[in-house]
């Protein structure tokens, strides 16, 4: 099993910043990927960033040049830097893993919990 664990959602004033983490922790033998997608009420989830083996990143055009991700390999960490927050960046955001687990050749995909990340005007 792989489990997702993420935090540093909050509340924060337009213009503001905030900065999502997230685990990656069981019986994992390699991390393909990583990413964050968020889900406003009423609406679709869609992705917001994410990471590939290399070093490849890619962002929605929404939020392209506000939010950087990154990766700590080591620590089987994705961090989601987000700053110039807007309301339209309110949602509930979630991470995902692309994984190999231990003792498997393919990968699976792993969700985390999600965090409520809310921008106010």
């Amino acid at each position: 099993q792989v489990q997702l664990v993420e935090s540093g959602g909050g509340l924060v004033q337009a213009g503001g910043s905030l900065r999502l983490s997230c685990v990656a922790s069981g019986s994992i033998f390699r991390i393909n990927a990583m990413g964050w997608y968020r889900q406003a009420p009423g609406k679709q989830r869609e992705l917001v960033a994410h990471v590939i083996s290399g070093g490849s990143t890619n962002y929605a055009d929404s939020v392209r040049g506000r939010f950087t991700i990154s990766r700590d390999n080591a620590k089987n960490t994705a961090y989601l830097q987000m700053n110039s927050l807007k309301p339209e960046d309110t949602a509930v955001y979630y991470c995902k893993t692309t994984a190999i687990p231990v003792g498997r050749l393919s990968t699976a995909d792993y969700w985390g919990q999600g965090t409520q990340v809310t921008v106010s005007s």
